[in-house]
């Protein structure tokens, strides 16, 4: 249940969109298909996403026309990044741009878990022209009010951020007041725990415009002989594992999107 933030900002004249992370191309046309504003190409989402191949970036442009944004994260794990991780993200910066890559999803914390303000800075005027998204590593710093500060400064268009929470729903108030204390100077997406049957309550209760949301659903794999007792990676249950996004759930999260933008302010949703 989202308990209404107190005093939430006014909503943004501009119309709501959702964004959806997606790792292959059967899921970006069916991203587009459903209504999806854009989306975040990664692969290996059950690391959280890492940066996907190039060809996957190029089949992908080729399929879609709506926006794409690329993850650039060389690893799973934490987001402190050694200077060859660095190294590694410029040139996977470097190649999403050439390839048609519409924005870059990035983020890097020191040691302390606090805003790499630096390194996050050089590698958004890299990225330039593209607009670039701080993802949800703000999540995982200490004081979340400064680290949106920190994320202003290195020029970032955009934070996906769940609060601070483990679930968008568990972060409303401090999402509202997020996008309270940044409204013109950055845009603040919402991520994390983003369902159809959430999406317009979270929007009332914060003013977001813009959500953030996996849709994926599992998928059964096609192979008709299964090797028992054999797995080729660390999790034994993930080898004829398969997840993909549906264009019927996109449709789903992007109408009960379209009924909150419809709903006037201070109604609250169903």
């Amino acid at each position: 249940m989202i308990t209404e933030a107190p005093n939430p900002p006014e909503q943004d004249a501009a119309a709501m969109h959702l964004e959806v992370c997606i790792d292959s191309v059967e899921s970006a046309i069916a991203a587009e298909r459903g209504g999806a504003a854009r989306v975040e190409l990664c692969s290996d989402l059950l690391e959280g996403g890492i940066t996907p191949a190039s060809g996957l970036i190029a089949t992908v442009r080729r399929h879609i026309a709506i926006g794409l944004f690329v993850m650039v994260r060389p690893r799973g794990g934490d987001f402190c990044y050694s200077d060859l991780e660095v190294e590694v993200m410029e040139q996977d910066i470097l190649h999403a741009r050439n390839l048609g890559a519409d924005g870059i999803v990035l983020g890097i914390l020191d040691q302390r878990a606090r805003i790499d303000v630096e390194r996050t800075r050089t590698l958004v005027q890299l990225a330039q022209p593209l607009p670039v998204t701080f993802h949800r590593a703000i999540d995982m710093t200490p004081d979340l009010p400064a680290a949106l500060e920190h994320v202003i400064a290195t020029g970032a268009t955009r934070i996906l951020t769940s609060g601070g929470a483990p679930q968008a729903p568990l972060g409303v108030a401090q999402i509202a007041h997020m996008i309270e204390v940044s409204r013109g100077r950055i845009a603040v997406m919402v991520g994390g725990g983003i369902r159809p049957h959430n999406i317009a309550a979270l929007a009332a209760a914060t003013g977001a415009v813009e959500f953030h949301s996996s849709a994926r659903t599992p998928a059964r794999s096609p192979m008709r002989f299964r090797k028992q007792q054999m797995s080729l990676g660390d999790a034994s249950d993930r080898e004829y594992q398969r997840f993909e996004v549906r264009e019927e759930n996109v449709r789903v999260l992007v109408g009960a999107l379209t009924a909150a933008e419809r709903r006037p302010l201070g109604v609250p949703a169903d």
